[in-house]
């Protein structure tokens, strides 16, 4: 039997009663005759006026000689009806005159009456069992709070490996070794290696550390439990260690096998950092994690790999050796890679002979894998919105913009005044870049609408660059400022428009000074203790460890180097005029010039030479010793990237 029907029978069987007592009471409440008093049917009987009575228990069935209704009475139980009447004063002749009927009364009734009786206790028992079994059931849910709730991927069958992981090639040569412990634990127990317990993926958003550790699962054929930091935590005290256990136990059970914990800084925050009962849950979970990473044995064979992009929040006893032993960093690719990534996600999709997947990762700095991925998506449903059967080089050069500006919006209105304000916006921030040799080539530039901004230039570095000097930012600080110049220039007004490019300039003149030791006033010194989100470039507070004195000379330098830098955008512009006014009037007749359009225009109109392009610049090899090599500030995120600039709003 359906063990469904079993468990709902008595709720089916509860409502075909419930539905056969009001049918019941319907129809009694309609069929049901009127009733008359017995003083009133001893006046009828008196009258002359009844055919005749028939006697049902202590229930009268009465029917009138003129009306074939019948009306119900009563009289009295074990009384009898003729003794009644003629004390009533009915005479002997009229009750003669009358038919007296004795018929049995039915068992029907009775029964009624019992089930409208019981049937309430039979409803709320009913209940009863249902809110009994529902708590049961409640119960049950309750106990299997404390379960893991880990998704469990076999690995007989794997869907990544890391041919699936492209740009990241450092990266897998470090967890190779981690596969190949997973295959071959005797050839490091033999040697008396210990593999690391625990290995951290760190990089930025996007950068495939989750990929990462379902190819690592893939390449060693190992089961593969994968669970969410915010998954341990729930509101019942004690869930999150319960669920760290069990966890654990099936890991162990199903060894060798891989744990993958996905944003573990969700609950392996430094202890301590905050009161209260959510914040206790969270260091009881992140206390069991540690307690089970020092419980595995050496012949466990189970590897708990974390993902993160806030390892500078992370707990020091989760980090220390022993534990997560080792990190590795997931990093945004470089061109190389990113023209692999590129290769992974064009699989399968149909491409135009054209598409040169170089050309597109030169034009993506700072992209990530999610990016790329989203890049190529976007180009696939261009090329379906324009019927065609393979994409091309147009989808992904306007996939490229969609992604960095956002999409156009071309049915925004604008006055052919603002629209003139626009292209000499964007004019002046293209020739001072074209003049100044640090700067980094213009790839496009438009006046359409794109996202939120009204019109940009697109500039983007020929080479992939880690290292920025001084003069570049002194070049970058002018482009930057050659929109404002030009506005002031041109209308002898200014417009709100260059909001972002004054917030650009402001920081990186600011950063110069405070950060870089960029100044020669201020010499080689960092201003302010600063604290950022590591990996995302947020900067979230700072403390300042100088008076108000250096903090005045700061603002001085950092308004020195802002006013030098629009002088100079401002002398470029003043002494190329008329081919300020020949780029903005193409710009105003085109719209949109790419980067050969723009060149070549640049080179017919004003006879200046091609633009020369840098050289490939030589890795830089860190000098030795712990504190030695050449760090770069904001390393993660790479300088140049594309950034469009908006034009007045």
């Amino acid at each position: 039997m359906n063990p469904t029907w079993q468990k709902n029978g008595l709720v089916y069987l509860l409502l075909l009663v419930a539905i056969a007592a009001l049918f019941y009471s319907a129809s009694q409440s309609t069929e049901r005759p009127p009733e008359k008093q017995l003083t009133e049917v001893a006046a009828l009987i008196q009258k002359g006026k009844i055919a005749s009575i028939t006697i049902v228990g202590d229930q009268l069935q009465v029917k009138l000689t003129n009306d074939s209704q019948t009306y119900l009475s009563h009289k009295e139980p074990d009384v009898n009806l003729t003794s009644t009447l003629i004390d009533m004063g009915v005479s002997p002749e009229a009750l003669a005159a009358i038919k007296l009927e004795v018929a049995q009364p039915t068992n029907m009734g009775s029964w009624l009456t019992v089930l409208g009786t019981l049937l309430p206790l039979v409803l709320i028992g009913g209940l009863f069992l249902m809110i009994l079994r529902q708590a049961q059931g409640s119960n049950n849910q309750a106990i299997s709070f404390g379960k893991s709730k880990a998704r469990v991927f076999t690995g007989d069958k794997p869907t990544v490996t890391f041919e699936d992981v492209a740009g990241a090639e450092e990266s897998k040569h470090e967890l190779q070794e981690v596969v190949e412990f997973l295959k071959e634990p005797q050839k490091f127990a033999s040697l008396g290696a210990r593999i690391p317990k625990g290995v951290l993926l760190v990089g930025p958003p996007g950068t495939g550390k989750t990929l990462m550790a379902k190819a690592i699962s893939g390449e060693a054929g190992v089961p593969f439990f994968s669970i969410s930091g915010s998954e341990f935590v729930e509101m019942f005290v004690g869930v999150g260690a319960s669920r760290v256990r069990d966890l654990f136990e099936q890991a162990k059970r199903n060894s060798p096998c891989i744990i993958f914990v996905d944003e573990i800084d969700a609950v392996g925050r430094q202890r301590g950092a905050g009161l209260g009962g959510s914040h206790d849950e969270r260091e009881q979970t992140l206390n069991q994690i540690l307690v089970e990473m020092d419980g595995f044995d050496t012949d466990t064979n189970v590897i708990l790999i974390a993902a993160t992009n806030r390892p500078d929040i992370l707990d020091p006893a989760l980090l220390r050796p022993g534990r997560f032993d080792r990190q590795v960093v997931m990093d945004r690719p470089d061109m190389g890679g990113r023209e692999a990534i590129l290769k992974v996600h064009v699989r399968g999709k149909p491409l135009e002979p054209t598409v040169d997947l170089n050309t597109i990762a030169k034009g993506t700095p700072g992209f990530v894998g999610a990016d790329i991925e989203n890049l190529v998506n976007e180009a696939a449903i261009l090329a379906a919105r324009r019927n065609k059967r393979s994409i091309g080089m147009p989808e992904f050069e306007e996939a490229v913009e969609r992604v960095i500006a956002g999409p156009e919006r071309r049915s925004r209105l604008i006055s052919t005044r603002e629209k003139e304000i626009i292209a000499y916006h964007e004019a002046g921030h293209a020739l001072v870049r074209r003049m100044l040799p640090k700067c980094d080539p213009v790839h496009k530039i438009s006046i359409i609408s794109r996202g939120m901004a009204l019109g940009y230039t697109m500039a983007l570095p020929e080479n992939d660059r880690v290292l920025v000097s001084k003069a570049k930012f002194q070049d970058d600080l002018a482009a930057m400022l050659a929109g404002r110049v030009a506005e002031q220039t041109i209308f002898d007004d200014i417009t709100n428009g260059a909001v972002d490019d004054l917030d650009k300039v402001t920081k990186t003149a600011r950063a110069m000074v405070t950060q870089y030791g960029m100044s020669a006033k201020m010499g080689p010194m960092v201003f302010g203790q600063r604290h950022e989100l590591v990996f995302l470039g947020r900067e979230i507070g700072e403390q300042r460890n100088y008076g108000e004195e250096v903090a005045r000379e700061i603002d001085e330098e950092v308004n020195r180097i802002v006013t030098a830098a629009y002088e100079k955008a401002e002398e470029i512009l003043t002494r190329h005029s008329k081919l300020h006014h020949a780029i903005a009037h193409k710009l105003i007749e085109a719209e949109t010039l790419d980067a050969d359009e723009f060149e070549k225009f640049f080179v017919n109109v004003a006879g200046a030479p091609p633009r020369r392009v840098e050289p490939a610049p030589a890795p830089v090899t860190p000098a030795p010793g712990r504190n030695g090599g050449i760090t770069v500030p904001g390393a993660d995120r790479p300088v140049g990237s594309p950034t469009p600039r908006p034009a007045p709003a």
